[in-house]
């Protein structure tokens, strides 16, 4: 396997590990902030995956309004995805960060930052193919 190709696939897996992370947090009632932890990591590496496929160096970078503004220069429609880019990488820093107590996300919004993750994965995982 090539080494691009192979780095893809090591970037794809360790989102698809994050996402899993997520599942089982969700059903087991984890804490909000370490879902949307997860949220933001499995985002990460599946956009770092795919800009890689395009050639993009990696580049160490936690924002993923930056990374869905890369894709969409290959791809327009990733743009759909900048407002949940945002919020996912504000729960990032809040997640990281001890700035008080820590985030307590209404379940509605957690349920649909998954959802919207779900299609970019499925959109990045068709492209990568």
């Amino acid at each position: 396997m090539p080494d691009k190709l192979r780095l893809v696939q090591e970037w794809l897996a360790k989102g698809g590990h994050d996402l899993e992370a997520v599942r089982l947090l969700l059903r087991a009632g984890g804490p909000a902030d370490v879902v949307a932890f997860h949220l933001q990591q499995a985002n990460e590496k599946y956009l770092k995956g795919y800009l890689i496929s395009h050639g993009w160096r990696l580049k160490k970078t936690h924002n993923l309004i930056e990374l869905v503004d890369k894709a969409a220069e290959y791809e327009s429609s990733f743009g759909d995805y900048l407002d949940m880019a945002g919020r996912l990488t504000a729960y990032y820093i809040k997640s990281r960060y001890p700035s008080g107590p820590p985030a307590d996300y209404p379940e509605e919004e957690i349920a649909e930052m998954l959802k919207q993750t779900e299609k970019l994965i499925t959109k990045i995982r068709e492209a990568t193919k």
